[in-house]
Order: structure tokens, then sequence, then C-alpha cells
């Protein structure tokens, strides 16, 4: 049966902006945070309740990285006439934006900064969304003799289904999605019922989600939807945080710093599973691409945030990237990151998608970790209707709800051992490579070994 509604949404046309007096951005590292006024006896003063609860509930220990940036040094920096736009204490960096370049010079003489990278520089014109309104869709078709409705294929493949029937539909878990915008996600009838825990732009603070670009709804729908019949995603009962640190007009590192500080923002708030569907390795700025020998899982910032991400008793599911066809053909960061879900894309037969990148790690670790349908997922766009996509930004959201499905079932393990416990139920764990990986998991398989 179809259902129809008609609303009033925002689309965009693109126009040129040309820029006068272009202005630049930088990462400043710092070399220490000797001088900050937390003491780690006392984490409640800088860590949430919620953080603190997941830490412990796992066994870690709040360490050096957990405490807060120097405010006397942010202070200090600031004097010099440049504005803060994020903050990262993780890596202890600070990334500013400025037109002058030489208050950078001033900086970078101050005694307590370790580097300064420039991350960002303004192009001589810029594309510039100009939103107007149009008529949404908002049609879909039931399917009555499938619960999961066109979104069947995508979680039966790996047995999630199975943990569904036995109550574990994600109810409890917070799952943040970091992408580049959630296009009329409240408008939006088939994810009318989403469970929103909040939202926040790293990428323009005062901007507003819902008029950004439409990659993150699609991203979110093979969660979060949750109409039996039409479309039902892997982690319907879940609660999610939208976060934005992806600028689609451009391609620069500074996103990294964008995407390190919401990852820390997901720590502060209590979010358990972490879905990300972007990927870095080539930029505006050709100087700064990265090469193979950079897939190391440190070397890019996004890379070192990622893989501190466990460490802090979250899981983080990403894309391993849609490169696999052309001259690059690897991985993206921070899909190169140790104890995260790397997740590559098959069709619906268990066929690998030939655009999905290929590992391993230049250190010799497998990547992708696992596969997931990402070649003809059905998800939710923007005008309100299903579609047919593709892309591994689609097979890592499809997974990552299945992940946190699997540790509402198990919540006595660790995040660590959740990432082994997928790749243990890959179909290909006794012979792993860098095109599969394990495999595609069975997560049927992985709640039965981990109640073991």
């Amino acid at each position: 049966m179809y259902r129809k509604s008609t609303l009033l949404i925002v689309i965009s046309f693109i126009t040129l902006v040309a820029v006068a007096h272009p202005g630049y951005k930088y990462r400043i590292l710092l070399t220490d945070k000797n001088k900050t006024t937390f003491s780690l006896d006392k984490p409640d003063q800088f860590l949430s309740k919620k953080a603190l609860e997941r830490r412990e509930k796992q066994n870690i220990k709040v360490d050096s990285t957990d405490l807060p940036i120097c405010e006397v040094y942010v202070k200090a920096i600031e004097r010099q006439g440049v504005k803060v736009v994020a903050k990262g204490k993780w890596n202890n960096f600070v990334t500013v934006s400025c037109i002058d370049t030489t208050r950078i010079d001033k900086i970078a003489q101050l005694p307590f900064v370790r580097s300064v990278k420039r991350v960002w520089i303004e192009p001589k014109e810029i594309e510039e969304e100009v939103l107007t309104r149009d008529t949404l869709i908002n049609e879909y078709k039931e399917i009555d003799s499938l619960y999961y409705g066109v979104g069947t294929r995508q979680i039966e493949i790996s047995q999630a289904d199975k943990l569904h029937q036995q109550g574990f539909k994600g109810q409890g878990m917070e799952i943040a999605v970091i992408d580049a915008g959630f296009h009329n996600l409240d408008s939006i009838l088939l994810l009318d019922n989403v469970k929103i825990g909040g939202v926040k732009d790293f990428v323009n603070p005062d901007g507003n989600l819902y008029l950004e670009h439409s990659h993150g709804l699609g991203v979110l729908s093979c969660m979060a939807a949750n109409k039996p019949k039409v479309i039902v995603g892997t982690a319907p009962e879940a609660t999610y945080w939208l976060l934005r640190s992806e600028d689609e007009r451009t391609e620069h590192l500074v996103e990294q710093d964008y995407w390190s500080a919401a990852v820390e923002y997901a720590d502060s708030v209590g979010v358990d599973v972490i879905n990300t569907s972007l990927g870095y390795h080539a930029f505006d700025d050709e100087t700064q691409n990265y090469t193979y020998r950079h897939l190391d899982g440190e070397y890019a910032l996004i890379s070192s945030q990622a893989s501190m991400i466990a460490k802090k008793g979250m899981v983080l599911v990403c894309s391993a990237g849609n490169t696999g066809a052309n001259s690059w053909k690897k991985i993206t960061t921070p899909g190169d990151a140790s104890s995260v879900l790397t997740v590559g894309a098959i069709d619906a037969e268990g066929v690998l998608a030939p655009f999905s990148a290929v590992g391993n790690t230049v250190d010799g670790r497998i990547k992708p970790d696992v596969v997931a349908v990402g070649r003809y997922a059905y998800v939710v766009s923007s005008y309100g209707t299903i579609v047919p996509a593709n892309g591994t930004s689609f097979a890592s959201p499809i997974l990552c709800g299945m992940v946190a499905c699997l540790w509402q079932a198990l919540p006595h393990l660790s995040a660590e051992e959740i990432v082994t416990l997928v790749r243990q139920s890959g179909d290909r764990v006794l012979y792993p490579d860098n095109i599969y990986g394990y495999g595609i998991p069975d997560f049927w398989k992985a709640y039965q070994l981990g109640k073991e």
C-alpha cells in the first residue's frame, strides 16, 4: 500500500562566491598539559558521568589524554588575534582560523607549541548553496510478507535478524553518526520515529544539520529506520547523536580536526558506538595527499584519533572507501586505524562490490575487517522515498547497527572484545584477505560465542 504526504522541504542551487581575502586554518599541536588545573584523581571534574561509567564498566583507567587542554595555553594563543575553531584533548591540539598568517608565525614561537600545520586555505571561489523550497514526496510502499521491507536482505545476510527476534534491537544503546549532514530528516515520515539524543555541527556551529548535505540521512536510515513492512534498519530502537564534521564544499585536513572534536563530544555524552562513513586520502592541496606508507593507523590525525576510541570504551565502525576501482584502490583513513571495524561492501548475494577499497595497512593488519551489503543497499532519500544506493558508506552503518544490537545482548564485553568477536564470526576467519577481510559476520554466531 502507498502512503503519500506533501510537505515543504529545502533543496539547493549552487552559486559561485568570489573570496576577496583568503582565510586560513592551522592545527597547533601542544607540547604538554603541565599547567592544567585538573587532576586525574578527580575525573568527575572533566569527564561526564556516562563517560566515567563506561570506563569503569570496562576497567579502563582515566589517563592524561582525558585531561582537557590547558586553558592558559588556549588563551595565550587567542591573544595572538586568532579564533579557535576546534580542540582535541586526546591528541592535544588546538585549531585556529585567521587571515593574517604572521600571527601564526608568532604562535609557533610560543614555548608550549610543538608544531603548526596549515589544514585549510580558503579557495578563490566557493560553491555556496542557495536554499529554496520545493515539494517533499514522502511516498513509500508496504510489503506485507516482509517485516524488514526492502531492507530484508541487508540484515538477514549477517543473521542479525535473529538478534532482533530475541529482543535485541538496540534499545538503550547510544550511536553517534559523524557525517556531512542530515538533509530534511525533520520532515521525512519514514524517519519520524527515530530516537534523537542530540545534534551538533562542528563545521558551522550556528548551522542547521537538517539543511545540509543528505549523505548522513541515508547513512542514518540504514540503522534507524523503523517502519515495519516498509524498511526497518539494523538498530531501530537505538538512540542517535547526529554530528557533522564534513564540509562537502572542499576537501581539506581541517575536517579531521572537526571529526576529532566530534568523537570526543560523543565520548562525553555517553555514546557506545560510532559510525563514520567518511574517508580521506586526497585533498584540494595535493601536497597533503596520503600515500600507502601513511596507512599505519597513526599518521593521519583522524586515524590516530580513531585508534584511541576503543581504549575509551567505544566501538568505531567506518567505511573502507569507494576507491577499489580507481588508481588509489586502498582503504581510506580512518579505515587504517587499529581496534576499529572497517567495512567493505558486497551485494545481497555476498559478492564484493567493484568499488570497495582493499587493504591491508602498511604494517600488515587485515583490512577491511569485514563486509556488509553496500551495493544496491536500500536507504531513505532526502525526498522521503526509498532508493537503492551504492557505497561502503552504507555497508558501514548497516553493520554498525548490528554491532550495537550485539553489544546490547552482551553488555559484559568491552569495546575491544566486541570488535574481536565480530571478526571471529566472519565466514573467512580461517583465511582472511585484503579484499573481504574476515568476511561476512554471522551475528548470531557472535552472540553464541560471546555467551561462552
